[in-house]
């Protein structure tokens, strides 16, 4: 509808002109343009310029939050107006914490590409937190998440059962044994992710609900990938608490063990957070065709 706010939206979020410019698929000249026609429209700097690094102004600010509005709307009167002539079109934007961008979200995105070939989806992916923070500054419609972490201003609805599971190498010589107890876990070295993150923040809750404290077991590093995590149990004797999606390949192959800890289960859900009150027909369509698909498989 009006380009000129879609470039000053993606030079706002990205603050790099260059990245903006490939982004939108333009030269940098032309959002330079863009942009100056916006501040002399509104007769104010938008951005304030140091070299080669830029920063929202105020006024900037005030009217990178109408764009969110505005470019929403766009967004929902293109998909609901191409349900008319029976060409569902649109964008939809969403956000998935780690694990499920990694193991869950590729196989419903598949399923919903192979139905609605003409609508756009793009997938963000980041820790629970960053997730969160994205929602609530509408840079995504949808976010997936893990962890224990209520926002008052984000709805939670659960989505699909999880299991964290204590996995190590199948040459750890602990992992011959049945069952360890929790007492065992103050000795083990462990692996986590960083903070942040669903399942630290889960692994938290789980252990103070058994009397023992994080602090408590010995972290010999902090992780920002499962897949890196994995890769260091694999060449080490370290620990790690992993959702059994994520490790079910390695189990399979005999690379990864599972072991059982005595009175101690750690169970979540995954969540479809979205804004609270806030809801459109596109974005309830996908929740709806990723619900049926877990169904299904259940």
């Amino acid at each position: 509808m009006d380009f000129r706010l879609k470039v000053f939206y993606t030079v706002a979020l990205r603050l790099n002109f260059t990245k903006a410019a490939t982004e939108l698929y333009i030269s940098q000249p032309a959002v330079s343009k863009h942009i100056q026609e916006l501040e002399e429209k509104y007769k104010t700097k938008l951005f304030e310029r140091n070299g080669s690094k830029i920063a929202l102004t105020a006024a900037g600010k005030i009217l990178l939050k109408h764009t969110k509005n505005i470019l929403e709307i766009y967004r929902e009167i293109d998909f609901e107006m191409s349900s008319f002539i029976s060409e569902r079109q649109g964008s939809l934007r969403l956000g998935a914490s780690t694990t499920i961008s990694q193991y869950i979200i590729s196989p419903v995105l598949a399923r919903f590409h192979q139905k609605q070939k003409d609508i756009k989806v793009n997938l963000l992916n980041g820790n629970t937190e960053q997730i969160e923070t994205a929602l609530i500054n509408k840079e995504i419609e949808i976010g997936i998440v893990e962890g224990q972490s209520k926002n008052q201003s984000i709805k939670y609805t659960q989505f699909l059962k999880d299991e964290l599971v204590l996995v190590c190498s199948s040459k750890n010589p602990i992992a011959k044994q049945n069952e360890i107890s929790v007492n065992d876990l103050k000795s083990m070295k462990f692996i986590t992710r960083e903070r942040g993150s669903g399942t630290l923040e889960v692994i938290e809750y789980a252990l103070k609900n058994i009397n023992l404290n994080f602090s408590d077991l010995q972290i010999e590093m902090q992780l920002g990938s499962t897949e890196s995590i994995k890769s260091y149990l694999l060449n080490s004797d370290c620990f790690a608490f992993m959702s059994i999606h994520a490790v079910s390949k390695e189990l399979k192959n005999n690379e990864l063990m599972v072991l059982d800890i005595a009175n101690l289960s750690i169970e979540r859900y995954f969540y479809v957070i979205t804004l609270m009150g806030k809801s459109d027909a596109l974005s309830e369509m996908f929740i709806q065709n990723m619900s049926d698909y877990y169904n299904m498989k259940l």
